[in-house]
């Protein structure tokens, strides 16, 4: 992949910093009106499953462009799942942060309070491959690039290879039936699956959504106004989700966080379940016995015969309340440089997979084959509420976890004409329908 030539010394640096402010702020009496880059920028960021992730840049990228350009990055880490509210606040306020991480759809929920960065995501996408049109779904609003598209947290099928043979799968099943008839044979040897249905964020999307849509159903369709919560393919999709919870998954699944899967696979609880590629990765860590008979792989196909997977993105975005939006989009343009982001994603072997086509066959891939699936989804991966267009009645029934709700409701033994319709209207109401 192509390199670009980055600003080494220091001074050079403050200088294009500088030269850039006088631009913004005009001359005064024929002299530039310069003025120093400030000494720091606040870089909001969701703490990672892999803590080498987050050590890298404290350790490497943060002193980097320090020395550079003599601007601190104070890289301001939020608990797992409390990272929206900060960002919600930061919004309200007017402060707080100069550049934040989003996940989902969030560049659309604060487009207004978001720097347009095209120029910066066209200069990076020609020097490096060019980006994959999944990172376009999640960051590009009315023809402007709200964020940078960072990379995906694929959520795919984690499975005790060793447990299925015993049962007679050589390799994991191809459809959602066929890993329902596994995962009765395996429950019978009490080893069950485990699958989230609590207000998590990001492994309860992770299967539903996909097995809904490889059902054939949705909850609005691509004209983003027809809901359509009841409908028969829905109906077929809740059926098979009840059948296959109640014959294969632990009852408290209904209850777990994003974290709970993860704790039971490493504790040998459950033989199977959709997760990012942590689990390998802590178990290659910690219980290498069980990392060794660990697979990954894509998601089942549906009746339709196609198979989907959950958009998950990482992006990053310039606060319209930034200290100063020309030294925060510089240096959000430096971090997406190869010199900073090959290390970057390196430190996290492939738990964010890039978004650019530069770096499909990067070391990082090769080096865990296993992880390979998280590259070949992003194919097929689309966000919650697909086909409609991302709007903010679609992110408020995410938010509002009706689909989950729906789906959770209905594998507790609800009737299923009842959750469809429960949802149905739900969904009306937030788009501002009549039930």
């Amino acid at each position: 992949m192509a390199n670009r030539d980055m600003v080494g010394a220091t001074s050079s640096r403050r200088d294009f910093l500088r030269v850039a402010a006088a631009g913004a702020l005009g001359t005064v009496v024929g002299v530039p009106a310069a003025r120093a880059a400030p000494t720091t920028l606040t870089f909001l960021h969701d703490s990672s499953f892999i803590r080498d992730f987050d050590a890298y840049f404290q350790n490497q990228l943060a002193p980097r462009y320090l020395k550079e350009t003599g601007t601190k990055i104070d890289y301001e880490l939020t608990s797992v799942g409390t990272l929206q509210t900060r960002v919600s606040a930061i919004i309200e306020t007017g402060s707080g942060a100069d550049v934040l991480l989003n996940n989902f759809n969030w560049p659309f929920l604060y487009d207004e309070k978001y720097v347009d960065v095209s120029d910066i995501a066209e200069e990076i996408g020609k020097a490096q491959g060019g980006w994959y049109d999944a990172a376009k779904e999640a960051v590009v609003v009315n023809g402007k690039w709200k964020a940078i598209p960072f990379g995906n947290i694929g959520q795919l099928m984690n499975y005790r290879i060793d447990w299925f043979h015993e049962v007679g799968y050589d390799k994991f099943p191809d459809t959602w039936e066929e890993l329902l008839e596994a995962g009765i044979k395996l429950n019978e040897k009490g080893h069950p699956f485990g699958f989230e249905l609590g207000h998590g964020f990001g492994d309860n999307h992770g299967w539903i959504y996909p097995l809904m849509w490889s059902f054939g159903a949705h909850e609005v369709e691509a004209d983003g106004t027809t809901v359509v919560v009841d409908s028969d393919e829905m109906a077929r999709a809740v059926d098979f989700a009840r059948t296959f919870f109640q014959k294969t998954t632990l009852e408290d699944c209904l209850g777990w966080n994003d974290a709970s899967n993860n704790k039971a696979y490493l504790s040998q609880q459950i033989s199977c379940t959709n997760n990012a590629e942590s689990i390998l990765w802590v178990a290659k860590r910690d219980f290498p016995e069980i990392a060794a008979v660990t697979g990954q792989t894509l998601n089942p196909k549906g009746p339709t015969g196609k198979r989907f997977h959950i958009l998950l993105p990482w992006s990053h975005s310039v606060f319209t309340g930034a200290t100063d939006i020309a030294a925060a989009k510089e240096f959000l343009r430096w971090l997406m440089q190869p010199q900073q982001l090959e290390g970057w994603y390196a430190s996290a072997e492939s738990y964010y997979a890039p978004y650019l086509h530069g770096y499909d066959n990067a070391k990082f891939w090769t080096a865990e084959p296993r992880n390979l699936p998280y590259r070949e989804s992003l194919a097929t991966s689309h966000l919650p509420g697909w086909p409609a267009p991302v709007s903010r009645p679609q992110a408020e029934v995410i938010a509002k976890y009706v689909i989950i709700d729906m789906f959770a409701k209905a594998c507790g033994g609800a009737n299923t004409k009842e959750v469809m319709k429960t949802a149905q209207a739900q969904v009306k109401q937030i788009y501002g329908q009549p039930a």
